[in-house]
């Protein structure tokens, strides 16, 4: 069995705004008579969009109807219909997702994409996106070896690591092409962030709005950009500046291991690798010409092995259509189609928990459950745990009734009890939690996964069923609207 869905990207960033559709070919890789196994097989990109600077009402302010234009005008130049999407993913990342109306406008964008999933992506989430889309993972995995890739986009670099395809660390600095920007046509500037007015006043040269810099006084800043950007993945010696333009709720590399390979992603990536050479220093009215160059002529590119990011402007956009397509193992259960649901917050068991006697297990969950309680009562919650490999009988009846006594405010609601296993077993486990819950003649919609791993914090959407209803797109998520 093969199937083709067409998925959609859009990421809103600090900089500029983009879209790509791509094709998904989905099979079953499971023999004969076997329970299927559906994998995602290939990948291809069938349209991409022009880039646009990301519009802005203000330094505070996204300009949500134009946000909204672009996306319209590019589903139209391809010829697709929001319709025509099977899943898909709108991010808003960097500085853009920290303007005062991020959430507003990723509400805005929801109404109008339907069963995508649109979310501002936190810095972890934004690094681990970026680099998918830049082809790190996968190159790491080809090779067996640590590769980092550094998403520098306007705003703020985002850095991921990955061992043989897998993430092992991220982090995100404000460092970027537009913290500083200038007049069309020359250096008096008319914007520079907090913190890099802060850096310049450590650096003896303190820069405001409407101030004229030199090329000197330009070139130190991007150095000490750059500088950063090279104690960041342990070339240099950490130094207290790096520390403080570590973005808020992440942290430095922990850099507990040796990198193979540094790749570039991101609109500075551009001028890294030079593929736009004909392009003047302050073409766009910002440091991101010359703080790509200078990267190139850095340690960071001329001290470490080299793999060339196969996306460098687009690494977040496509690595955020990628990221929408993750899906559930087949052996699942749901009651109907309910679908889509969006930003459902998980209640990860700890493996602690998971080793409790059932006859706790239940006040555990329970306990737990009361932390995302809001001032207006219980919100909807997903259940997340491990699991064993293979569960004996008992076991699973004891889980339905200790997940059925502990998520009782949940069943109380009128959405769908949705519990999410790593392990093999969500057909049993949901079709043993409907048996027991119609015993208490308790009607309830139930939606169990599995081989989808969740963890506290996480958000996950569910969309809709895909291959004959074999399986869900499940897309896990760190939602942050603002810092």
């Amino acid at each position: 069995m093969k199937e083709e869905i067409l998925s959609a990207g859009v990421d809103i960033g600090t900089s500029t705004t983009q879209l790509v559709f791509t094709k998904i070919m989905m099979e079953n890789v499971s023999p004969g008579a076997m329970i299927p196994k559906i994998v995602i097989v290939g990948r291809d990109v069938v349209y991409r969009s022009p880039v646009y600077f990301t519009p802005l009402l203000s330094p505070t302010m996204i300009d949500a109807a134009r946000v909204k234009d672009i996306i319209e005008g590019e589903f139209r130049n391809a010829g697709i219909n929001p319709s025509d999407i099977d899943t898909g993913a709108v991010i808003i990342t960097g500085e853009t997702a920290r303007k005062e109306n991020a959430k507003q406008v990723a509400e805005m964008l929801s109404t109008f994409a339907g069963d995508f999933v649109v979310a501002t992506a936190g810095p972890d989430l934004e690094s681990i996106i970026a680099g998918k889309g830049a082809g790190a993972a996968q190159h790491s995995d080809a090779k067996n070896i640590i590769v980092t890739n550094l998403d520098i986009g306007g705003g703020t670099t985002n850095i991921a690591s990955y061992n043989v395809g897998e993430v092992i660390d991220t982090s995100c600095l404000d460092i970027g092409g537009r913290l500083i920007k200038f007049e069309k046509g020359g250096t008096e500037v008319t914007y520079i962030s907090e913190k890099w007015s802060e850096m310049t006043r450590r650096m003896g040269m303190p820069v405001q709005i409407g101030d004229v810099l030199t090329r000197p006084q330009i070139d130190r800043i991007v150095d000490s950009m750059v500088e950063i950007l090279e104690e960041s993945v342990g070339l240099k010696p950490a130094t207290p500046d790096l520390e403080f333009l570590v973005g808020r709720g992440t942290s430095a590399m922990q850099l507990d291991y040796t990198i193979d390979k540094l790749c570039f992603s991101g609109g500075v990536a551009v001028h890294v690798y030079d593929n736009d050479s004909t392009v003047g220093d302050y073409e766009y009215g910002d440091l991101g010409v010359l703080l790509g160059r200078a990267i190139a002529r850095s340690p960071l590119v001329t001290g470490i092995g080299q793999f060339e990011a196969v996306e460098t402007i687009r690494a977040t956009v496509i690595g955020a259509g990628s990221h929408a397509t993750d899906i559930s193992g087949s052996t699942i259960n749901f009651t109907r189609d309910v679908f889509p649901l969006k930003n459902i917050p998980v209640l990860r068991l700890s493996a602690k928990d998971e080793e409790l006697p059932m006859s706790e297990l239940a006040g555990i969950i329970r306990d737990k459950l009361s932390w995302f309680n809001l001032e207006t009562g219980s919100q909807h919650v997903a259940l997340g745990m491990k699991g064993p490999k293979m569960p004996e009988f008992s076991y699973v009846q004891e889980l339905a009734d200790a997940i059925i006594e502990g998520m009782d405010a949940m069943i109380r609601l009128d959405q769908p009890l949705v519990v999410v296993v790593e392990e093999d077993f969500a057909k049993v486990l949901g079709q043993t939690i409907e048996t027991k819950l119609r015993i208490r003649k308790i009607e309830k919609d139930v939606i169990c996964l599995d081989s989808v791993e969740v963890k506290d914090g996480d958000y996950i959407d569910i969309g809709k069923p895909l291959a004959d209803g074999t399986v869900l797109p499940v897309i896990v998520k760190t939602l942050v609207f603002g810092y």
